[in-house]
């Protein structure tokens, strides 16, 4: 027996929506309420369950709850102080630095996450290389690394999103200085010996004050262009 959905597919166009509407970069969090544990698990699972380049997933989630640690990383994130200060969870999402093909990253994702036989590994393998030898993104180290932080915001991005579909605010920056912030981190033990590299920033939280003017964006017709 077909289980009959809870919503019609209207109204969860509607809601998300709304969501988008509802959501705005907050300045200043409300620094008395604290996002229930459930829920925080709710967005970062958002973040989990995101799609990327291959499957390779290349991206950690690094939960600063402690205040110490983020009184330290305000020296190195100016664009993130207020939130430091306020948010009731701040996120720093950092991208794996080595996701070459035949890495031994992708080879052990492969193995235990994606589940392919080992028998399977070195074609799979040769295909990475064509992608990646393709779309130049073997050029330099900088370039790999590029492509590996891209996949990072479309974790970013669902995070924000599930976020607003249950009224919880979120602040993405860029606002910070990346090799001093994974000095801070990696110091702590949070970058795995300097696999991961600091890409953007997400505080989340209830906002302190409602946003002075409504959402602003330009019109449909000067963002979408059909051929």
């Amino acid at each position: 027996m077909t289980k009959k959905p809870l919503q019609t597919k209207e109204q969860i166009k509607e809601q998300v929506l709304e969501a988008m509407n509802f959501r705005h970069a907050t300045k200043v969090y409300d620094d008395t309420r604290t996002i229930a544990e459930e829920d925080f698990q709710y967005i970062v699972e958002a973040g989990r369950l995101s799609p990327s380049s291959l499957g390779s997933e290349p991206w950690k989630f690094i939960v600063i709850q402690d205040p110490t640690l983020r009184k330290k990383m305000m020296d190195v994130c100016p664009g993130a102080i207020e939130k430091l200060k306020t948010a009731s969870h701040f996120v720093v999402i950092a991208s794996r630095k080595n996701v070459r093909y035949g890495s031994e990253y992708l080879r052990n994702h492969m193995k235990k996450v994606q589940f392919y036989p080992e028998d399977m590994l070195d074609t799979i393998t040769e295909q990475y290389k064509y992608f990646q030898k393709g779309s130049n993104i073997l050029e330099s180290d900088r370039s790999l690394n590029d492509w590996s932080a891209k996949q990072t915001y479309i974790a970013l991005g669902n995070m924000i999103t599930a976020a607003a579909m249950i009224g919880i605010y979120s602040s993405p920056m860029e606002g910070f200085r990346p090799k001093e912030l994974d000095s801070i981190l990696d110091a702590e033990g949070l970058l795995e010996n300097g696999s991961y590299a600091s890409s953007v920033l997400v505080a989340f939280g209830y906002r302190k004050e409602d946003p002075k003017r409504g959402k602003t964006r330009r019109s449909i017709k000067d963002v979408v262009t059909w051929v």
